[in-house]
């Protein structure tokens, strides 16, 4: 694939301006640089793949209420709506395989003043199907209460960068850590959640110490549609999930996704451009436009990953996901959400015109970090909570073809890419996919030149009884 032109990335005079659409991290960049920055009353600042150290937008927000009340503003414009998100909640494994799925809705419904929202899980637990496409004829549905925000409240585990929102990280009753990514587009939104659980080294016994690593055992994707608000009673009618059926009969309307739709790999890549929020605990919230983006941004295209133990999912309707196999402590962890809702509209369709639209969202997570005692510096007293360390979120449009790329040579730049199959999909199903190259703990490397070669370690034996302990327990089953 041919290098791209320079580019620049401008500052946009205010972050709130872009709180109807996202773009890219530029201060703790997980991806080493994105494009050329160009400050609007500023000079070109240069590409670098270490950190760009700048101050946030002047009118970001600059105290606690200000950023509490543009955070709530987010969260009740893009996913508090009235209506409850229905999806299906697909389980996949470490492996990558589909374990399980459940009907459930995710209710955020605001009160009347919207000053507080009541967050709900709405669970199919038994339906009879009607000839309707979309609607359960009768359907008992369990309500579960999750929270209530406010918004003081809210940002205690959630953080939204426009149309996108993190949840997390945060440690379950479980002892597992779970970091959640959304992205909504018109009506539809896609949501997935990791889940890691403490590991430990080969030969160690589980429990002995500390442990020394949290491993990812298990993701939830959800492909979530806006349906009106059911009825508090257990017995009625809902509309469940977005079905393919009912992308069939009534298409959805520009603006909206559809879910249901092959997309070939090399669709992702092509000339994209658009806007970035970026949000760090130390800069604060800013605003970018990008003009054009580079090879060492469009992570969107590497479905392996840039860094080394990446774990990886490529799944039906144009949906990437990625996430660290395991996270130790002193390292971030990128976890990482693409999503292609629209393709180019077809010429003489009430789509005509319409472009081809990229959203992502990622954040770096810290965990396991130590708690030194303040009478021994050798002595570690427990773990602080997991953190989050930034967050960015990119809404892009197609501008066009990769001036001299074929399809044959566009399909190679997805090398990497594995072919499947699952229940209801089309032909770009995927699976997990192998890792690639190496991390670092705030910036990933570019990945290895073809013809260079990695030094791989020879496996370490390990007698039977170690073996048969290791198949017995998961949570020792992955060096680092």
């Amino acid at each position: 694939m041919m290098s791209p032109r320079p580019s620049s990335m401008l500052i946009l005079a205010t972050a709130v301006a872009l709180s109807s659409s996202n773009v890219s991290n530029a201060f703790l960049a997980p991806t080493p640089h994105a494009a050329r920055y160009q400050q609007l009353s500023s000079s070109v600042v240069k590409p670098s793949t270490t950190q760009l150290h700048v101050s946030g937008s002047p009118d970001a927000p600059k105290t606690i209420e200000e950023d509490a009340a543009l955070q709530w503003d987010m969260f009740t414009r893009h996913h508090a709506l009235d209506g409850e998100w229905w999806g299906s909640w697909s389980t996949y494994n470490y492996m990558g395989d589909l374990e399980d799925s459940t009907v459930a809705g995710v209710s955020l419904q605001p009160n009347e003043d919207s000053n507080i929202v009541a967050h709900t899980h709405r669970i199919l637990s038994s339906s009879t199907e009607s000839d309707c496409q979309t609607c359960f004829s009768s359907s008992q549905v369990d309500t579960l209460p999750i929270a209530m925000y406010t918004p003081e409240t809210l940002g205690r585990r959630h953080r939204c960068a426009t149309v996108g929102m993190v949840v997390g990280p945060s440690v379950l009753k479980s002892g597992a850590m779970s970091t959640e990514l959304v992205l909504r587009h018109g009506d539809g939104r896609v949501r997935v959640t990791f889940q890691h659980a403490p590991v430990w080294e080969r030969g160690i016994e589980p429990g002995s110490c500390p442990p020394q690593g949290l491993k990812l055992f298990r993701a939830v994707v959800s492909k979530e549609k806006l349906r009106p608000t059911a009825e508090d009673g257990t017995e009625g009618t809902i509309q469940g999930p977005p079905s393919a059926d009912e992308e069939k009969s009534s298409p959805p309307a520009p603006g909206n996704p559809r879910f249901f739709r092959p997309v070939p790999p090399f669709n992702w890549h092509a000339k994209w451009a658009g806007t970035s929020w970026t949000w760090g605990p130390q800069t604060g919230d800013r605003g970018w436009s990008i003009q054009e983006m580079d090879d060492a941004d469009s992570w969107h295209g590497r479905p392996t990953g840039d860094a080394e133990g990446t774990w990886s999912l490529r799944l039906p309707g144009g949906v990437l996901i990625q996430c660290p196999r395991v996270i130790v402590g002193g390292m971030s962890g990128i976890c990482r959400l693409a999503w292609m809702p629209e393709d180019d509209g077809e010429v003489g369709t009430e789509a005509d015109g319409n472009k081809a639209k990229l959203l992502r969202i990622e954040a770096s997570v810290m965990a396991l970090e130590p708690i030194i005692s303040d009478n021994d510096d050798e002595m570690m007293v427990g773990f602080h909570p997991p953190s989050l360390g930034s967050l960015r979120t990119d809404l892009l449009e197609k501008e066009g073809e990769l001036e001299g790329a074929s399809l044959e040579e566009r399909a190679q730049a997805a090398e990497g890419y594995v072919w499947g199959s699952s229940p209801g999909g089309d032909a770009d199903e995927g699976s997990v996919a192998e890792k690639s190259s190496a991390m670092s703990n705030e910036a990933v490397a570019p990945k290895m030149e073809e013809g260079s070669k990695a030094e791989k370690k020879s496996p370490t034996p390990e007698d039977e009884d170690l073996k048969k302990k290791i198949a017995a327990d998961p949570r020792n089953a992955l060096d680092f």
